[in-house]
């Protein structure tokens, strides 16, 4: 596939497959491993800037990247890139740690968008991630914004008075942190440094590449993740995104994309969900599609205009300690945006299906077993996303979390 450029650098050639991929024919067209193999390439920093951006720009233009194979080979390769973890050092703190309940075994879980989706939300799946911590073992893969003005790690790194030090979870941290709370925040660089070779490059292509849609896929942990919940920011791409989900190795997950192109759980109507589930007969993967609203959750919708279009990562990091520690009313839009997508983690990562509740304080016990759309049990969800607030839980588990990073750091 590649050859040694004889040029001045010491860069490898992929002329021959990119004339493959523009001008594809049943014949010539590229596989998933060969793309794969030249997209590695580019962690490694042995390709040219130009044959970077051409790479990237065949595979937006003839829709390849939106091939499940090829999304998931070349996940694959990104892992394979990252800097290691020692698993079985943290698998060992995972056991010990997680908390199972329901169909819910105590592994790691994550809830994660591609972006892109130009609504400028305020920050969902990071707060919803850390109300989760309350109950699941989160390892929230994120970045700095890119398409909005507010990153998860934009808004972490602006939580007064006290952030957490997100650059000091790290692989050889990783296990600490998580010995001492049920949360963590993996910043994308420190697991993927090889990606900052094709940074640049992607600001000044100016349209969602293939690393778009490669980062909800290759959290750096992925191995000991028992669930997640994937938001993607087109309808039409997640049958192929949940079918490279499960070419992953993914046993329990959901992708989801808001009727409005929402790369989250839409507050305002519809939710397609395309949900992988293991099948107990078979034991294979099975995907069910459905669609969910406020209703099912018992909220009431709310228009996307509510939930802080285009605010700045200070706004947005006062909102999330404000609804951490219960001070928003009970009918604020953002905290139904936020309650339902926390519910939605929760009942994918199996604990919402059981049929007692012994959370602890504050909990009053009274599980609500009421079945909606695709099986899941979405007010029950709610009921202990409130708690998670109710009770304090989910606040100490950010607390936790900041002292121990400023602590490693």
């Amino acid at each position: 596939m590649a050859s040694v450029d004889t040029g001045t650098e010491d860069k490898v050639s992929i002329t021959p497959l990119l004339k493959r991929l523009w001008h594809e024919s049943p014949s010539t067209k590229p596989t998933a491993d060969e793309i794969a193999a030249a997209l590695g390439l580019v962690f490694t920093n042995s390709l040219s800037e130009v044959q970077t951006g051409a790479l990237l720009t065949c595979l937006h233009f003839t829709d390849l990247d939106r091939q499940a194979e090829i999304l998931a080979k070349c996940a694959r390769a990104m892992l394979d890139a990252s800097i290691n973890v020692d698993m079985p050092a943290l698998k060992k703190v995972i056991e010990r740690r997680g908390r199972k309940e329901g169909n819910y075994h105590g592994g790691l879980c994550d809830i994660v968008g591609t972006g892109g989706d130009s609504h400028n939300t305020f920050n969902i799946s990071t707060t919803s991630s850390i109300l989760a911590s309350s109950l699941l073992l989160i390892a929230k893969h994120g970045n700095k914004a890119s398409t909005s003005r507010s990153g998860s790690a934009d808004l972490l790194s602006c939580v007064k008075p006290r952030s957490p030090v997100i650059t000091a979870v790290a692989p050889s941290t990783v296990t600490e942190i998580y010995s001492e709370t049920n949360y963590a925040f993996l910043f994308a660089p420190i697991f993927h440094p090889g990606a900052r070779h094709a940074a640049s490059i992607r600001r000044q292509l100016g349209w969602r590449t293939i690393f778009n849609l490669l980062g909800p896929l290759v959290n750096p942990l992925h191995e000991l993740i028992e669930a997640r919940v994937l938001g993607v920011a087109r309808k039409e791409i997640g049958p192929d995104f949940a079918e490279s989900l499960r070419r992953s190795g993914c046993r329990k997950g959901m992708i989801i994309c808001g009727d409005e192109e929402l790369d989250e759980l839409s507050c305002a109507g519809p939710t397609h969900c395309w949900r992988l589930e293991e099948n107990r007969a078979t034991r294979e993967v099975d995907i069910n599609y459905f669609t969910v609203s406020p209703a099912d959750f018992g909220v009431p919708a709310h228009p996307l205009s509510e939930v802080s279009p285009g605010q700045s990562p200070e706004r947005n990091a006062e909102i999330l300690i404000s609804i951490l520690k219960g001070d928003v009313p009970p009918d604020d839009p953002i905290l139904h945006f936020v309650l339902i997508n926390t519910a939605a983690l929760l009942v994918v990562s199996g604990i919402c299906d059981a049929d007692e509740s012994n959370m602890g304080h504050g909990d009053d016990g009274k599980v609500i077993k009421e079945v909606g759309p695709g099986g899941g049990r979405w007010k029950e969800g709610v009921r202990r996303a409130q708690w998670a607030i109710n009770s304090g839980e989910a606040y100490r588990q950010w607390e936790a979390f900041v002292e121990v990073t400023n602590k490693v750091a």
